[in-house]
């Protein structure tokens, strides 16, 4: 299992803490260190059954000042994704070929 986790955000925080009260073995990606790749994030995506869009922040200031109203493909939210990890809904949390948004952490139980 992984879990791309932003440690400065609570939501991730409670999804990590999640997996290890399940006693779940992981890796933890920092992905805002770390940087994610849009064939990696594009993999998650659609493992994960939503589009693009539904791993944006929508409430994020930056998303509000800078996109909010635009519209974009799927393969542009990756772009816009990648080069604004801030903008990445997290935690997420990949098992095998399944992937999940941590938030709220009960979404975790789907693929565990």
């Amino acid at each position: 299992m992984k879990i791309y986790h932003n440690p400065r955000c609570s939501k991730s925080r409670k999804g990590l803490q999640y997996l290890e009260e399940k006693g779940c073995t992981f890796e933890i990606v920092k992905y805002l260190d770390e940087g994610i790749g849009e064939t990696e994030l594009a993999e998650l995506i659609a493992k994960s059954g939503k589009n693009p869009f539904d791993f944006v922040r929508q409430h994020e200031q930056q998303y509000k000042d800078e996109f909010k109203g635009k519209v974009f493909s799927d393969e542009e939210w990756i772009k816009v994704l990648v080069k604004n990890p801030k903008l990445l809904h997290r935690p997420i949390i990949v098992n095998g070929d399944k992937v999940v948004l941590g938030n709220p952490p009960e979404n975790i139980d789907a693929i565990l």
